[in-house]
């Protein structure tokens, strides 16, 4: 019989039985394994109300002695999107039990498929017996046992059961995954949501490689539960070997907390904690940390200078942090945030790795956010800790020069009307600066017999408002010109309020013949920048036979404005332009700072070209070339500020170095570029780089050259190169070395360097990094060690960050 519905009222009480077994049988079995856990009632919530049930089979057999039904051959019943096939099913309403036997596999609506050859279980769920088990859950973990029982509809034990989250080799499917657990018994707990395991053995690779007694794990679907996470460990040259264990504590569904203690074999014990909130609009979290350092000489190099903050020869060093970290929805268009860090000494959460608050440099910062179409709207009000381990004592200070930002504001506006058939935008900026310590550079110690000045921060507060419209419009002739006016508007309000030590600075730095500069810092001013410019391009396409096409596109800009007010003098804190970078990426910037406190002023033109070029093999090429010329006023870029800024910028002067980029990609993975800053007389190499990278199989290379002549006013005295090697190869499928290393060519030392070895499959994961960086004055050499296991579904085991930056 198949696909039959049976008419006649004894036919109809037959179905109704059966139906009665079969919902039972999906109930029961046609749910992810963790589902034994729970009751019948709640999981027929999965099938939706008002669902057919659809009995498929050869044979259907009612023995009203033995008030049993029996179904035979190819049955398969379909229910709700839940699927049952099995060679028989027989129901026995004496007893309420159901028996499936043969090739039985139960397919849920979600996807979860659990395979048997004998299932045994009562209509009520409650208790059952499966001989032979198999489960596939959704999320491809899979569970298999000789056989398996369920009591109390609380606990179910797998007898010799098998646990793993690694799927099957398609071509060879009786092979041991990399990695599963053995146990002689498994109870799921379904009330206290946990998998405990008794008489395990961690097999790996097929091999036995830990005996555990007993332990027990969370329950694979639940996301949160309390209990021992993964521990970790690492090293450090400073801070020895440490063991970091955690602990989770799920106090609710939308809060929980983290406690964790890191044992150092030279600094002593490390605590943490960290909790965690989710609201229906955003989240916040909170960490503190501390630490009694044991041992702070570990931290004295051989010169018997401190390498850290953590103060040496002091035996009760305490240090610690407490940072807090959130994000809130106020409605569609509005976000409010912050994350603040505090803490003892500039350099704890780095030395001591503290997770989100680690980085070399911390922005501290509180925000308000708001975007609705061509509006953007920010402020923030921030806080920049510089966590630099160093001996330099100047770059050591650099955390107490940092200033407060109270606040930054940026807003920008697009009408979305055309203005005069032309674009119109708005940018406004506003910023208060407030610094307790003057940020100077008398005498570095790049060369103590170079009279290097800079003023890099005044000591008191700073306050500037700037305002800025442009306007333009791209017009193309019937050549194909492309013609772009354009109209800029900006103004200016200033306030400083200096203490007399930054004010004797700046006259000092004034003082100074190779500055040669006045010292009129001012209390208040304002100024203004006017801008009319005509941007020129004719792209120009050639078709080649070869199938290839270039483009070549002539390009001219011409910029009519006044002299920028107050050059020549050092009136101007200059807090948000002092990089300035002037290469073939910045050689059409209408304006070349990279701030607001600096603006170009004079007229200038820029002329190059740009190309492109595409290849029917695949390849691509690219290239920009070109030079700027002061024609009229003067030149921003030869006048001097408080950080020195235009010096050897290669716009200092009427003609500018030529600046250059040629770049060449391929289908391969493989990619290079080249750019430069060239002498505009002798060609001389001003600024370099090249790099050039390879991403395949079963290698990957990358390698980076970078070469920046000596800017002696600008702070540095002497030529930098450097030289940046990767690489990365792929032993077999699944296993990876790789290795990084940066070479000073000027100082003849390798500043870092690091190799390490991976693997990686779809369910486990393995890494080992070992690192060494030396300090360019003192060569003293800092090791690190990272070492990562990976398991999915069961947690990590090792340091939570590699030791060496990889590539793939």
């Amino acid at each position: 019989m198949r696909e039959a519905f049976l008419p006649s009222s004894r036919q109809a009480h037959l179905a109704r039985l059966y139906a009665a077994s079969a919902l039972a049988c999906l109930l029961a079995c046609a749910v992810p394994l963790p589902a034994f856990a729970q009751e019948v009632g709640k999981m027929a919530t999965n099938v939706p109300s008002g669902s057919q049930m659809l009995l498929a089979a050869d044979t259907l057999v009612y023995n009203n002695d033995n008030q049993t039904v029996t179904a035979v051959g190819g049955v398969q019943i379909d229910y709700g999107g839940n699927r049952l096939v099995a060679q028989k099913v027989i129901y026995d309403r004496n007893t309420k039990r159901m028996v499936a036997t043969g090739n039985v596999e139960i397919v849920n609506s979600d996807g979860t498929k659990i395979n048997s050859q004998h299932i045994d279980i009562t209509d009520d769920f409650a208790d059952g017996f499966v001989n032979a088990l198999r489960v596939e859950t959704i999320d491809k973990a899979y569970f298999a046992a000789e056989s398996a029982e369920r009591m109390g509809g609380v606990l179910t034990t797998f007898h010799n059961g098998v646990y793993t989250a690694c799927e099957p080799c398609e071509d060879k499917p009786d092979k041991a995954p990399t990695w599963r657990v053995k146990a002689r018994k498994i109870i799921w707990n379904g009330e206290k949501k946990t998998v405990r395991f008794e008489n395990a053995n961690f097999e790996f690779f097929g091999f036995p490689l830990a005996y555990l007694p007993a332990f027990e794990i969370a329950d694979p679907t639940v996301k949160r539960k309390s209990g021992f996470l993964i521990p970790g460990i690492s090293y450090n040259s400073h801070l020895g070997y440490s063991v970091k264990v955690p602990y989770y504590f799920a106090l609710s569904p939308t809060y929980d907390l983290t406690v964790s203690g890191s044992g150092y074999t030279r600094q002593g014990f490390l605590g943490e904690a960290e909790w965690r909130q989710r609201f229906n609009n955003g989240d916040y979290s909170l960490k503190i940390a501390g630490i009694q350092q044991r041992a702070p000489d570990a931290f004295i190099d051989g010169a018997g200078r401190n390498v850290d903050s953590g103060a040496a020869g002091d035996p009760n060093k305490l240090r610690g942090m407490m940072g807090t970290q959130g994000q809130f929805a106020i409605n569609e268009r509005w976000n409010f945030g912050w994350d603040v860090l505090l803490q003892t000494d500039k350099n704890f959460s780095s030395t001591y790795n503290i997770d989100k608050y680690n980085g070399g440099v911390h922005q501290s910062t509180v925000y308000l956010t708001g975007l609705n179409g061509r509006n953007y709207f920010d402020v923030r009000a921030m806080h920049f800790d510089v966590q630099e381990n160093t001996l330099n004592s100047n770059i050591a200070a650099r955390s107490n020069q940092q200033p407060w930002v109270l606040p930054s504001l940026d807003y920008a506006y697009i009408p979305d009307a055309p203005l005069a058939g032309g674009q119109l935008s708005l940018n406004v900026n506003t910023r208060v600066l407030r610094r307790n310590q003057l940020d100077q550079t008398f005498n570095t110690p790049y060369d103590d017999g170079t009279p290097v000045q800079r003023v890099r921060g005044i000591e008191g507060e700073s306050g500037r408002l700037t305002a800025e419209t442009e306007w333009k419009r791209t017009f193309v002739t019937d050549d194909g010109l492309v013609l772009t006016p354009l109209l800029a508007l900006q103004g200016d309000v200033d306030y400083v309020n200096a203490s007399s030590g930054s004010l004797d600075a700046v006259n000092k730095m004034a003082a100074n013949p190779l500055i040669n500069a006045n010292e009129d810092m001012r209390s208040s001013f304002a100024r203004y920048m006017a801008t009319a410019g005509l941007e020129m391009r004719w792209p120009v396409l050639f078709s080649m036979a070869s199938g290839s096409s270039h483009v070549i596109e002539p390009m001219a800009q011409l910029f009519l404005r006044p002299n920028e007010q107050y050059v020549g003098g050092l009136a101007i804190p200059n807090e948000d332009a002092q990089s300035m970078v002037f290469d073939a990426t910045t050689l059409f910037e209408r304006d070349k700072f990279s701030g607001y406190d600096r603006v170009e002023g004079g007229s200038r033109a820029n002329v190059g070209f740009r190309y492109s070029g595409s290849y029917i093999n695949g390849w691509g090429t690219n290239a920009i070339f070109g030079q700027s010329y002061q024609i009229g006023g003067e030149n921003s870029f030869a006048a001097p500020d408080l950080v020195n800024v235009g010096a050897y910028s290669g716009l200092q002067e009427t003609k500018s170095d030529y600046v250059g980029l040629f770049g060449i990609s391929s289908p391969n993975g493989f990619a290079a570029s080249v750019s430069g800053r060239f002498d505009e007389q002798t060609f001389e190499v001003r600024r370099a780089e090249v790099k050039a990278a390879y991403s395949g199989l079963p290698v990957s290379l990358s390698a980076k050259y970078a070469f920046i002549q000596a800017q002696p006013l600008y702070g540095f005295t002497t030529d930098r190169h450097e030289v940046t090697l990767g690489a990365s190869t792929h032993l077999a499928e699944n296993w990876r070395v790789f290795g990084t290393g940066t070479y000073d060519l000027q100082q003849s030392l390798l500043v870092k360097d690091g190799v390490g070895f991976a693997y990686n499959d779809s369910c486990f994961t393995y890494l080992m990094t070992y690192s060494q960086s030396r300090d360019l004055n003192t060569r003293e050499v800092t090791q690190s060690i990272g070492f990562n296991l990976s398991f999915r579904t069961l947690g990590e085991f090792g340091s939570s960050t590699s030791a060496v930056d990889t590539i793939q």
